[in-house]
């Protein structure tokens, strides 16, 4: 059962914000005071500081932050999976799913997995890495599927695919001379997913480790939307870099092409991630099993 004062800890963890997590909680700021105050206490630690005049979590703050997460996430699955002995409701799982990972990796296998356990009711949820993370610390979700950078210190992970971003451009798009290398795209517009985006912070660090950013291309334009990125470079307005899995109906229709290119392949995993030390993981590792037994 979970304290009260720990669900106002979390909220402030949250918020970073003591008046705007008494706001939340329908307390007064000096009510959500003494209850971090309690929890020091009681930890023997302090939870907060102040640093240039804006809170921040402490070494040890961090460390229950985490610890408690995964109990608040447990003790609301567990009143969800009581209801659901109780009254024979089907077992409730939410699901979050980057944009490219959900669509082109884990949709099919979900279905498949979900079509063999009719007693499994499904939320999915899709977002950025960053958005996905917080709906985990929050409980409003289980477990996710991303392709974004994440701590792996803070989560329980299983990578679930390795996915190879790969330069795309118009099926019949001409270069003044045909490229090699990834420095030989520079002269090129580059469409960028979204600031959060999961393959934009891949191609970022795989720019970072050439010394560039997408700024050194010779035009950059940004848009929100994978299927959009595929018309643009499809209608020859520029290139891109997209995960493999994402295009293959395109390339094999002969819209849009892969730019080979020399060196290292730009890859990165798929990731399964949940909160650590969770009462539920041997669940979310058969959901995780079933779906790696599905993959095409």
């Amino acid at each position: 059962m979970q304290d009260f004062r720990v669900k106002t800890f979390l909220t402030v963890c949250r918020t970073l914000n003591y008046t705007r997590a008494a706001e939340e909680l329908m307390l007064t700021q000096p009510a959500v005071s003494q209850h971090i105050s309690y929890l020091e206490k009681e930890y023997g630690a302090k939870l907060f500081t102040y640093r240039h005049k804006k809170l921040e979590l402490t070494r040890a703050g961090r460390v229950l932050r985490d610890a408690l997460s995964t109990m608040a996430h447990d003790d609301k699955l567990l009143r969800e999976r009581i209801a659901e002995v109780a009254h024979g409701a089907q077992l409730q799982l939410r699901i979050g799913m980057t944009m490219t990972a959900g669509e082109y990796v884990v949709a099919r296998p979900l279905a498949k997995y979900l079509a063999d356990h009719p007693d499994i009711q499904v939320t999915v949820r899709s977002g950025g890495t960053q958005q996905l993370l917080t709906l985990i610390n929050a409980g409003e979700i289980d477990c996710a599927f991303v392709e974004g950078l994440f701590d792996k210190s803070t989560y329980a992970s299983n990578t679930f695919r390795t996915e190879r971003l790969v330069a795309i451009c118009a099926a019949d798009h001409r270069f003044a001379t045909e490229p090699t290398s990834l420095e030989d795209l520079l002269g090129e517009r580059l469409i960028l997913r979204e600031p959060g985006s999961g393959s934009r912070d891949v191609l970022t660090h795989a720019l970072a480790k050439r010394n560039l950013t997408p700024a050194a291309f010779a035009d950059a334009g940004v848009v929100e939307s994978l299927d959009i990125i595929k018309i643009f470079v499809a209608g020859d307005l520029g290139i891109s870099f997209v995960y493999e899995a994402a295009v293959r109906r395109e390339v094999a229709e002969g819209t849009l092409r892969i730019i080979p290119l020399s060196g290292a392949p730009i890859t990165h995993d798929i990731s399964f991630i949940r909160l650590p030390n969770s009462i539920f993981e041997t669940e979310l590792q058969t959901l995780f099993h079933g779906l790696v037994d599905r993959l095409a």
